[in-house]
């Protein structure tokens, strides 16, 4: 069938056991359904009651002819039956209570009170040439009354609730019970059809809404309360067709399904062979109705026995309102349609291949479904996914399919093997919870290590150690490098296993050969100090900052004294080393200060004189012959006016850099005025060195000592600007002298006056001061008494009766603890009286 082909909404089977019997000797005519069990009546007057399945539960001998209708109240105790040769029956299934009638006309149609077991609604329909009720009366007597008469034989009658639903030769009827008015009248459409053999289809979809199938013409009626305003004389009820549609083919049943309906038709077709129509199969259809058009949902063709002979008479839709079941009716068959569940939803997807979807519906539906397991699904899946041909993907379905179940992830490694694609699920086997027997890992390692090293690498390096036996796996690799000693890959990888077996010391060589970038987090997180002690050359071969970084902060395990000793045939390295170590701590190192000097010198000449000028250990003698010998000027220099000879030091500036800015630098570093005498000296007779002088020596020594001492006569490059500039330098320090006596001038008022602020300021005396003479409160107790207190600026307090009488002839008096101390402005009398 085409892929694309959409999934059917019914499932069908044939109805058999019991069934199969009867129709075997006799040919169905009706059948009501009950949600507890079917009523099937036959050819030759026999009334069965089957159960679900169709097996035979009773049987009653009704007439000798057709059973014409079979009807079952809601509470499926009472049945009614009527047959071809006029006799109705109404009677109890589980009780005594039965009622006979013959008719002198076939009666086509009964029906039963639905609340018929209610004592109130003892009542039933009969549809022959009229419309019969009966009603069970006084004294147990059953009275008819005439419904309805005069327009053909009453064919179908459909009773629900309080309505009457009837179909004679002219249309359908509705009849309202309660009111006994008849409420509408809706008639057919094509006239043209025998009522006979193209009966009228009714259903009540709800206790108002009323289906109508007759030809190919369906309208679906809804009951409706008229309007106080607009009852006059009108019943108090009336019908809107809210839906109206024509089918392809003439309708022989119908019933709802939720908001859809399900359409049984009759078809007829051409025969190719003889070009005459022919009976085809039966189609049951699910519609959706619109306003005025419907939408198919789906159309399948029955296949029931003898559909060749059958008219379209012959075949009835009944209907389980409850559990959405539709039997197809037919002579010589019973067929039940149900809703597909997902069950059947999963079992299609599975035929159509669509193992994606079945596996997600069943996780869905995990609950109700009865019938598969996700598992089976899933292994499905996986098994057409390796037919297809799709490793990878059949692969990765196994983590979510397989869980934790070891048994099935050892069964599919296997299979995998077999086909050859262990590469395929090697990156899905589970690693933890669950873990599978060491064997399986191993067999996948193997397949890798045959034909791609860095697939095995990748593995090793993902996979935790313990899942496979490490010495099987490291013996493997060593067999392996006898063919390739030089692989980088197998090297590095079983430097990795040699880890995962703790053997630190193999690893570590290894890493060491490949200098590889793991090898000092690996002696970091294995402490493998001990290790390295004679490797210390390949770590700084390998990388000698990370190196000299990781022997200095782990100095308490390879001690200073160990690594100089290592690295002695290899100077350069030591050199690293050493200038490392002096920059982190100027004394660590004090006893290769010597050699150091050396090193710098050979190899690292530019943090030379810095060294020279850090290191308070480093011998100077030694320094300053090293320096001579290579001729380290700048060094020398340094050396020489640390040595205390400066004069030496200026010399050699002068004589060998001839450099003037850099003798001027020494000499205002050093500050002696015998270099500055020294430097004239040997600038005298060189004008650059005179034009360097008076640029930069005004700071220092008096410019006109220089002036004086130059021949006349000589050239002098730039002289004029050289005046210029010490002219504008003098100028300059007499507006800074000026500018600064200025300052001290105005900070000096500004002080004066906030002095005299202060003191002009009030003091507070309350009752906690006291005298310091007789160190009694100042204030008095009695505040209206006149006193007489004595305040100094430095806030000390007397009594005034307490001073001392000054002996001197000036007015002005002084504080007796600080005039001691000092006399000054702050110590003057302030006189406060009351």
């Amino acid at each position: 069938e085409d892929e694309s082909e959409e999934e059917p909404k019914l499932k069908y089977e044939r109805l058999s056991n019991g069934v199969t019997e009867i129709l075997q000797k006799d040919a169905a005519s009706c059948m009501t359904v009950h949600e507890k069990f079917l009523a099937l009546g036959t050819h030759y007057g026999k009334v069965y009651l089957l159960d679900v399945q169709g097996n035979i539960t009773q049987k009653f001998d009704v007439s000798p002819v057709k059973i014409n209708q079979i009807s079952l109240d809601e509470s499926g105790e009472h049945m009614g039956v009527c047959s071809e040769d006029g006799k109705v029956q109404v009677f109890g299934l589980y009780s005594a209570e039965e009622f006979h009638e013959t008719f002198d006309c076939p009666i086509k149609i009964v029906a039963v009170h639905p609340q018929f077991v209610r004592s109130h609604f003892k009542q039933f329909v009969t549809g022959g040439k009229k419309l019969l009720l009966y009603e069970r009366g006084w004294m147990n007597r059953w009275k008819p009354s005439v419904l309805h008469e005069g327009e053909g034989n009453i064919r179908n009658v459909k009773w629900r609730g309080h309505l009457i639903a009837w179909a004679n030769n002219m249309g359908v009827k509705i009849l309202d019970m309660i009111s006994k008015q008849r409420i509408t009248n809706v008639p057919r459409d094509d006239i043209s059809l025998r009522p006979d053999m193209y009966p009228c289809s009714l259903c009540w979809k709800d206790n108002l809404t009323l289906i109508i199938g007759w030809g190919n013409s369906v309208k679906i009626c809804s009951v409706k309360e008229r309007h106080a305003s607009e009852m006059r004389d009108l019943p108090n009820r009336y019908v809107e067709i809210v839906f109206q549609f024509e089918t392809e083919f003439h309708i022989s049943g119908l019933a709802p399904l939720c908001d859809q309906l399900v359409v049984l038709s009759y078809v007829k077709e051409i025969s190719e062979k003889t070009e005459v129509e022919c009976c085809a199969r039966p189609r049951l259809d699910i519609v959706q109705p619109l306003p005025e058009s419907c939408e198919e949902i789906s159309s399948d063709a029955i296949t029931v026995r003898g559909f060749q002979e059958n008219k379209w008479r012959d075949y009835h839709l009944e209907y389980s309102e409850g559990e959405s079941l539709f039997y197809i009716i037919s002579p010589r068959d019973v067929v039940v349609a149900k809703e597909r569940d997902q069950d059947d939803h999963i079992d299609w997807l599975l035929e159509k291949k669509k193992y994606e979807e079945a596996l997600m519906a069943a996780e869905i539906s995990q609950k109700t479904i009865k019938k598969h397991k996700i598992l089976d699904i899933g292994l499905a899946y996986i098994n057409h996914l390796v037919e297809k041909g799709e490793y990878d993907l059949a692969a990765r379905k196994c983590q979510k399919i397989l869980g934790k179940n070891t048994d099935l992830w050892e069964f599919e490694v296997y299979k995998f093997k077999e086909i050859g694609q262990l590469k395929a699920i090697s990156r899905y086997l589970p690693r933890r919870d669950p873990v599978l027997k060491p064997l399986i890992y191993e067999m996948v390692l193997h397949e890798f290590l045959e034909s791609d090293y860095e697939g095995f690498a990748t593995l090793i390096k993902e996979w935790p150690g313990d899942l496979y036996n490490n010495t099987i796996i490291v013996q493997a690799v060593v067999d392996h490098l006898k063919k390739d000693p030089q692989n980088r890959t197998l090297l590095r990888t079983l430097a990795e296993l040699y880890t995962y077996d703790q053997r630190y010391g193999r690893a570590l060589e290894i890493y060491l050969t490949l200098r590889h970038k793991d090898v000092f987090q690996l002696i970091h997180k294995h402490n493998l100090f001990s290790s390295i002690r004679d490797k210390i050359v390949l770590l700084m071969d390998f990388d000698a900052e990370k190196a000299v970084d990781m022997l200095l902060d782990n100095e308490d395990k390879i001690s200073i004294d160990r690594v100089v000793e290592e690295l002695e045939n290899r100077p350069e390295l030591q050199h690293v080393y050493l200038h490392k170590l002096f920059k982190r701590d100027h004394h660590k190192g004090q006893r290769y200060h010597e050699k150091q000097i050396s090193l710098y010198a050979e190899y690292d000449r530019p943090n030379l004189l810095p060294f020279l000028r850090d290191s308070t250990h480093c011998p100077l003698e030694k320094a300053l012959e090293i320096c001579q010998q290579r001729n380290f000027v700048e060094e020398t220099v340094y050396l020489l006016s640390r040595m205390g000879n400066s004069r030496s030091a200026l010399k050699m500036i002068m004589e060998e850099l001839h450099d003037v800015d850099k003798a001027i630098e020494f000499a205002k570093e050093q500050d002696d005025g015998e270099l500055w005498e020294d430097l004239i000296l040997y600038s005298i007779d060189k004008p650059p060195f005179i034009t360097g002088l008076l640029n930069n020596i005004g700071t220092h020594v008096d410019p006109i000592l220089l002036i004086h001492r130059i021949k006349e006569g000589m050239e002098i490059p730039n002289l004029r600007d050289s005046l210029v500039k010490i002219l504008q330098d003098y100028n300059l320090q007499i507006l800074l002298r000026e500018g600064c006596k200025k300052i001290l001038v105005a900070d000096s008022l500004s002080l004066l006056k906030k002095m005299h602020r202060t003191q002009m300021k009030g003091v507070l005396v309350d009752e906690e001061n006291i005298c310091e003479s007789c160190l009694s409160p100042v204030l008095p107790s009695d505040a209206s008494k006149s006193f007489s207190v004595v305040v100094f600026h430095c806030r000390h307090m007397f009594h005034k009766e307490c001073l001392p009488v000054s002996n001197t002839v000036s007015p002005v008096q002084f504080c007796n603890i600080c005039s001691a101390k000092h006399r000054g402005p702050g110590s003057a009398i302030l006189e406060m009286k009351k």
